[in-house]
């Protein structure tokens, strides 16, 4: 059997600990699967007190992650802290720069430097591996990666953010709005005590924009994902969607499209009775559409030690075998600097909710006010009582349009948010129903 992959692990929280916790319990397995033992040598965490239920005698302890980086008896630095700057990138970038395979969950620090950080692993000859990163257990990356070599990949449409589709299913499921499902969520420990990576979609364009360099041969391009949050979703509006034959999920969306590549992530209407419409509480799937395999779909726990943890595995096993491989399918220098294909041409139907003036006429100026802007309406629905008190009611109001495309919504948006028959700013929620058939 080959000498050991000799490893150091920076950060001991949740995920940390589990990586410690399947050595120990998968050790003998893992070398026999891999034709060589990993060996955990160091590790480097804040607190040297906590008890974290794992047994790390004959474990050397380092105050200072980069020493991770300089030491001589490790191969391999797990960069489990998380952030894209500061000591996460400091640490993946000295150990790669001193010959040190890396494996990280770091979606943040990819979706920031994941091109820069590629060209240093590949200049060294060593491996940066990131399957923890996106979707927790799910293996999209290994499956992007290798699977799914021989396809020109499509589309892929993602639920990537186990916090928002909790929220929302938990929405579904009790009739009951946001900021209520929110504090839940953040007593279960599903949301952190600032939620704004979760519910504003950036956790999931991180993920996304990995995803889109592996599927399209693109540099990672999180500058140019369009971001929508689950912030403004009501009770309202999923009852609504129920009845329409529709789910509301937050979904990331990367695509092909007028010789680019368009990166969305936003809330959006799925039809009933579609995989990714199935995918219920802090489940994550990933549905990536090819010309030779056609729709796959893969879903699984998105977070948490163990599916996490497992990941990281993952990862450590196919370098203890010998697996090096470009971190984003192609090697760097070709990687294509992204064509942002403009958000205005995407067509689509939409959803469109808003306070309609309660009075004789006002559907009348505001469905002509549409068809000025060429907008063709398939379904009006006026529900309950006029929200106000006398001449001042306000009846919610749903509309559900034919296809159209970005530009022409926005300008719709303005064109309401400024009628005086229409109190506030419209929402607009996309219809997905094409792809995910």
């Amino acid at each position: 059997m080959s000498k050991p992959l000799r490893i150091g692990i920076a950060g001991l929280g949740t995920v940390g600990a589990g990586v410690v916790k399947i050595l120990a319990a998968r050790g003998d397995y893992l070398a026999a699967a891999c034709g060589r033992a990993i060996e955990l040598v160091a590790v480097s965490a804040r607190n040297t007190n906590k008890d974290r239920g794992i047994d790390l005698s004959g474990v050397r302890w380092e105050s200072d992650p980069m020493a991770l980086a300089r030491a001589d008896d490790i191969d391999l630095v797990a960069e489990l802290i998380g952030g894209s700057e500061g000591v996460a990138r400091e640490l993946v970038e000295a150990a790669l720069k001193a010959g040190k395979h890396v494996v990280t969950a770091n979606k943040a620090l990819l979706a920031h430097h994941g091109t820069a950080l590629a060209r240093i692993a590949e200049e060294k000859g060593v491996a940066l591996n990131y399957e923890a990163a996106v979707a927790g257990g799910i293996p999209i990356v290994k499956t992007m990666r290798e699977s799914l070599a021989g396809n020109e990949i499509r589309s892929i449409h993602g639920i990537l953010n186990g916090t928002c589709n909790y929220i929302l299913t938990e929405m579904e499921t009790t009739g009951r709005d946001f900021a209520d499902v929110l504090k839940d969520a953040q007593a279960l420990g599903y949301a952190e005590a600032d939620p704004t990576f979760d519910v504003g979609g950036i956790d999931a364009a991180h993920k996304l924009a990995i995803l889109a360099s592996l599927a399209f041969g693109t540099e990672v391009d999180f500058a140019n994902v369009h971001i929508e949050g689950i912030e403004k979703i009501s009770a309202t509006d999923i009852a609504f969607a129920r009845e329409f034959g529709f789910k509301v999920k937050l979904l990331a969306i990367a695509e092909k499209a007028n010789g680019g590549v368009v990166q969305r992530v936003h809330p959006a209407l799925v039809p009933e009775g579609t995989p990714l419409a199935a995918v219920s509480g802090v489940y994550n799937a990933v549905a990536v559409d090819g010309d030779r395999v056609g729709h796959l779909v893969l879903e699984g726990r998105g977070a948490g030690e163990g599916p996490t943890a497992s990941a990281v595995l993952s990862d450590l096993a196919d370098i203890a075998r010998g697996l090096i491989v470009p971190p984003f399918i192609l090697p760097a220098k070709k990687l294509k600097a992204p064509a942002k294909a403009a958000m205005d041409t995407h067509k689509s139907s939409f959803y469109l909710r808003f306070l309609a003036v309660d009075r004789a006429g006002s559907m009348a100026e505001i469905t002509r006010a549409l068809a000025q802007a060429s907008v063709s309406i398939e379904r009006i629905v006026q529900r309950g009582a006029p929200v106000g008190k006398g001449g001042d009611g306000r009846l919610p109001v749903v509309f559900i349009t034919h296809e159209t495309d970005e530009g022409t919504m926005a300008r719709v948006r303005a064109l309401l948010a400024d009628h005086e028959d229409v109190a506030g700013t419209p929402l607009v929620i996309r219809i997905e129903d094409g792809e995910l058939r």
